[in-house]
């Protein structure tokens, strides 16, 4: 997969002007302390409604201390660790697109007075936002969604304004669910780059953070945080998590000549044996933390005399998506899942550069029926569509 520049107001550098250091488990107190005194809004991994989500941290405290997760197609549950590990689990429904690009977001009110029209735009987060415990996988995907939404001839300015200013604290990934396949679409399951601060948990005897700087920002940070620097053990400590971590990724996907498989496989059997599981519902994309579309409505007052425009998350599984004067123009859902998997996995190259799909298992997960993308395209790679043939 090839690396998406980060945007210019990530405020990351390619060189990270201190050595790492190290912080007792304590320390995450003191860390997110000074984020919020520095006048960040701070995001990180709760529990609530049984599974980890992104909501505001006002301590460390609020962390998933000693929960773990279980995740296979269509199953998804918290489980009970016998630590005391704060990033002990991989990741949930959630992903920080929804802070970024949120699900419904009013662009505009407009009032009329007499002959005089007053326009007013929503208002953006005064305050920048914090994401605490980025996952390298869904640090590729904010990347993806800057290449999207930043990077184009017409750049989303509400998602710029959201974006801007946004401090990065990265955590790598020690225990992928059954559904990753990050190492596959080369995006973790270490954190190694675009980030402000990068954590790696040590559980071995000392409950301890390693933090790697990666910015002046981050440099600032962590001088109002207790630390010392790191020694050699720690991080060959590192190493080690990251490698037995992608040694663990409980599925995989060839990504061998994927984009032109996709393109020459219009027509194969599969995509009917797909569509007779697939419920066209769109829980991947609503999960899934790079679809970006959206769909745009217009309401008025009964009286006339005021009109906003709203914008709302969209799916490619939906008939309206591909609605033009006439009706649909997927109406079957073997065209719409196809649509998604061609999209994500093989034109998105041709749009952006780069694959849609960083290996975040969150559309095996929460499928409803157990569809799993590396499967369906496993299966493509077969005359007839069998998975099992590679």
């Amino acid at each position: 997969m090839s690396e998406c520049a980060p945007s210019g107001n990530v405020g990351v550098l390619s060189e990270r002007p201190d050595p790492a250091l190290v912080m007792p488990a304590d320390g995450l107190d003191e860390l997110v302390a000074a984020l919020w005194r520095r006048g960040y809004t701070v995001i990180g991994p709760r529990i609530r409604d049984g599974a980890v989500v992104y909501d505001e941290l006002a301590t460390a405290a609020d962390l998933p201390v000693g929960w773990g997760d279980e995740q296979e197609a269509g199953t998804y549950r918290l489980v009970r660790r016998d630590d005391d590990a704060r990033f002990g689990y991989a990741v949930g429904p959630h992903s920080w697109k929804q802070f970024l690009q949120p699900p419904h977001v009013r662009l505009w009110r407009a009032q009329l007075n007499g002959d005089d029209v007053a326009m007013t735009e929503e208002e953006v987060p005064e305050r920048p936002f914090a994401f605490f415990g980025v996952r390298s996988c869904d640090r590729h995907a904010i990347a993806i969604q800057d290449r999207v939404l930043l990077e184009g001839q017409f750049a989303d300015t509400d998602y710029a304004a959201r974006r801007n200013g946004a401090f990065v604290v990265a955590v790598d990934c020690a225990d992928p669910a059954g559904t990753c396949f990050c190492v596959s679409m080369d995006t973790g399951p270490g954190a190694d780059e675009d980030f402000d601060l990068a954590l790696t948990e040590l559980l071995d005897g000392q409950h301890r953070f390693l933090v790697r700087v990666g910015s002046e920002r981050g440099a600032e940070i962590m001088s109002d945080v207790g630390s010392a620097t790191a020694t050699v053990d720690d991080l060959a400590r590192r190493v080690q998590i990251v490698e037995s971590a992608a040694q663990r990724m409980g599925r995989e996907l060839d990504t061998t000549g994927l984009r032109e498989l996709l393109q020459d496989s219009l027509e194969h059997p599969r995509w009917d044996e797909v569509a007779e599981r697939c419920l066209t519902c769109g829980n991947c994309t609503m999960v899934c933390p790079t679809c970006f579309c959206t769909t745009v409505e217009d309401v008025t007052d009964l009286t006339g005399q005021e009109a906003e425009r709203h914008r709302s998350w969209d799916t490619c599984f939906s008939l309206d998506h591909s609605y033009v004067h006439g009706g649909s123009i997927r109406a079957a859902g073997r065209s719409r899942y196809r649509q998604w998997l061609t999209h994500k996995l093989g034109t998105w190259w041709d749009q952006f550069g780069t694959s849609g799909c960083v290996g975040c298992g969150r559309c095996i997960a929460w499928c409803p029926v157990g569809i799993d993308i590396t499967e369906e395209a496993t299966a493509l790679r077969s005359p007839d569509g069998d998975a099992a043939d590679r």
